[in-house]
């Protein structure tokens, strides 16, 4: 596993530069379409007060009554023109008071940023006690590969270590199931990072008309586990989580 930067400036610094050109370049896609929206239903219903983490144009949780948090300014934009309330700013730092949320919700986040203490922390300090966290991560240090260097992770995580991390801050892994949308052929994603990094324009047409789409259409129902599912050979898993002490 390698990472490049050696300060939260650089990663930033770095993350801005793939994600806000990703995000101007994008259109919304609403959280409906995703193959997490039956299982944010059920949640959602534990409580009114919503937080979703760095969702860029990707959200998964419902955008009215939804509170959103960004780095991009490009995201942020768009989310509150389609109604949402926005705050920019980091997950490591969030503006908001102790247990503001109910629900909090952080997709393929804590990967990208240098100290995943700090962010987990914050994570907990503004969801209530019997709140839920929804959460995706990547697995297995052994899997990293050119995809995770491309999109800016600092990290894989090993399976019982993400749900002791979880632990230490409060948070106990209810159900879990396989997740994620990463390329599985080499040569597919060889060709998609070559053309985001020398024809932005193109990859972006593909991406938002061809691929986003498929993906959203053969995206497979969650099949979630008590627990922690087996993790032999899986990519990225979500958990769910539930907030059991302060």
């Amino acid at each position: 596993m390698t990472v490049h930067a050696t300060s939260e400036a650089d990663l930033i610094r770095s993350n801005s530069e793939f994600y806000e050109p990703l995000w101007r370049d994008s259109k919304l896609v609403p959280p409906e379409r995703f193959n997490t929206w039956p299982l944010v239903q059920e949640l959602i219903a534990h409580g009114s007060r919503r937080l979703e983490v760095a969702p860029g144009l990707r959200p998964r949780l419902p955008l009215d009554g939804t509170q959103f948090l960004d780095l991009s300014h490009s995201a942020l934009a768009q989310l509150q023109k389609h109604g949402a309330r926005t705050a920019h700013g980091l997950v490591g730092a969030m503006p908001f008071a102790d247990a503001s949320f109910d629900f909090t919700c952080a997709f393929d986040i804590v990967e990208h940023v240098l100290d995943d203490d700090a962010a987990f922390a914050e994570i907990a300090r503004v969801t209530a006690s019997g709140g839920y966290l929804l959460l995706s991560v990547p697995l297995h240090e052994a899997a990293w590969n050119a995809f995770d260097e491309f999109v800016g992770h600092c990290r894989r995580y090993e399976p019982n270590a993400i749900v002791a991390k979880l632990a230490t801050h409060g948070f106990t892994v209810e159900r879990s199931a396989v997740y994620g949308m990463q390329p599985s052929s080499p040569r597919l994603l060889a060709w998609g990072q070559h053309y985001l990094t020398h024809q932005r324009d193109r990859a972006m047409w593909w991406y938002n008309r061809v691929f986003m789409p498929l993906s959203l259409r053969f995206a497979g129902k969650l099949d979630l586990k008590p627990g922690l599912i087996d993790t032999t050979g899986v990519d990225e898993i979500l958990l769910v989580c539930k907030k059991t002490s302060a």
